[in-house]
């Protein structure tokens, strides 16, 4: 394995001068460069499972697919290949501005397997939408039914705390924290918008998603969620959505 002192970080921005971004049959922009790891089979089903529907408001974007986006810098330096010493020094993802695209670098060598690979690419694709076109207001009137009806747990620690804070009257408060509804709107739908396309590209059990200690939203509103959201955007052809709540065998 070559030592991280023989091993050259490339700036972001060359990484995409140099790479050939392709146009997936969805509509979605991607890349990969260097060591990843990543067949192009693999990847072009990996990129391939998000839904058309939601690609216009992702135009502007690029996902890049690399080994190691490095941290702790102030620039957006990218390596090539895998060293553990790069890997101490690296994070799952990094953004950068070239033009009028945003690009979003992702290392695919800190994750173990397909799911931690796929889960971090659905997250930022689910959240980049949420940013480009907002929440869809029949998700966020689901999800605040749910809150009301104090439907045990949530989809991440995001979505416990804001919707927390929403329902948190404190004395001499009247009504709803709004700020907070709409940060717990914009969580619950990124991470149920995530959830959905992961369902489509791997085979996972939802408490494989537990991350910190919080309760895991109750199954049934979960599984109330992603109807909604497939629903709303549906499957790719060659893609399938079923839930399941008990394995066979």
């Amino acid at each position: 394995m070559s030592s991280s002192a023989q091993i050259e970080l490339w700036h972001a921005e060359k990484v995409a001068t140099l790479v050939a971004v392709v146009l997936a049959a969805n509509g979605i922009h991607y890349a990969a460069w260097g060591e990843t790891r990543i067949s192009d089979s693999d990847l072009e089903q990996l990129v391939g499972t998000v839904p058309a529907t939601l690609s216009a408001a992702l135009n502007d974007r690029a996902y890049y697919f690399v080994p190691l986006a490095i941290a702790d810098t102030g620039e957006t330096l990218i390596a090539p290949a895998y060293t553990v010493d790069l890997g101490d020094r690296a994070i799952c993802h990094r953004n950068a501005t070239f033009g009028s695209t945003e690009a979003v670098f992702l290392s695919t060598r800190l994750v173990e397997d397909r799911f931690g690979l796929a889960f971090e690419f659905f997250i930022n694709v689910a959240h980049n939408f949420v940013e480009a076109a907002g929440v869809p207001d029949s998700f966020a009137s689901l999800a605040w039914s749910q809150a009301e009806a104090q439907v045990r747990g949530e989809t991440s620690q995001d979505a416990w705390e804001t919707r927390r804070r929403a329902q948190d009257t404190r004395a001499g408060q009247k009504g709803i924290d709004e700020r907070s509804r709409n940060s717990y709107y914009e969580s619950a739908f990124s991470d149920s918008l995530a959830v959905y396309m992961l369902s489509m590209a791997v085979d996972f059990d939802y408490h494989d998603l537990r991350e910190r200690e919080y309760p895991l939203l109750a199954a049934p509103a979960l599984a109330e969620r992603l109807r909604h959201v497939a629903s709303l955007f549906p499957a790719n052809p060659g893609f399938e959505f079923q839930i399941l709540y008990r394995r066979k065998g």
